[in-house]
C-alpha cells in the first residue's frame, strides 16, 4: 500500500477530501497513491494537513524512508 493511501485512510478521508485539503485534485491523489512522486511542496501540505488532524508526520515517513507512526488505539470504555 502506498504511504499516501495509508495516511489518507488513517485520516478517514476520500481521495477528493484529501485533495481539497492539500489544494490539489482527486486525480492527483489517485496518481500519488499509485506511485507518482509527491512533489516537496505538496508533501509539506500533506504534513501540515495531517498535523491539523492529529497525525504527526515527517518527510522521511511521507516518502517511505521511515515507518508511519503507529495508528491510534481506540479508547477503552
Amino acid at each position: 500500500m502506498s504511504t499516501i493511501k495509508a495516511i489518507r485512510e488513517r485520516l478517514g478521508l476520500s481521495q477528493l477530501a484529501l485533495g481539497r485539503g492539500i489544494g490539489c485534485t482527486q486525480g492527483n491523489i489517485f496518481h500519488y497513491e499509485r506511485g507518482q512522486t509527491l512533489p516537496p511542496d505538496a508533501a509539506k501540505r500533506v504534513i501540515a494537513f495531517a498535523a491539523e488532524r492529529g497525525l504527526i508526520l515527517t518527510m522521511d515517513q511521507l516518502y517511505g524512508l521511515q515507518p508511519l507512526p503507529p495508528a491510534a488505539q481506540p479508547a477503552e470504555a
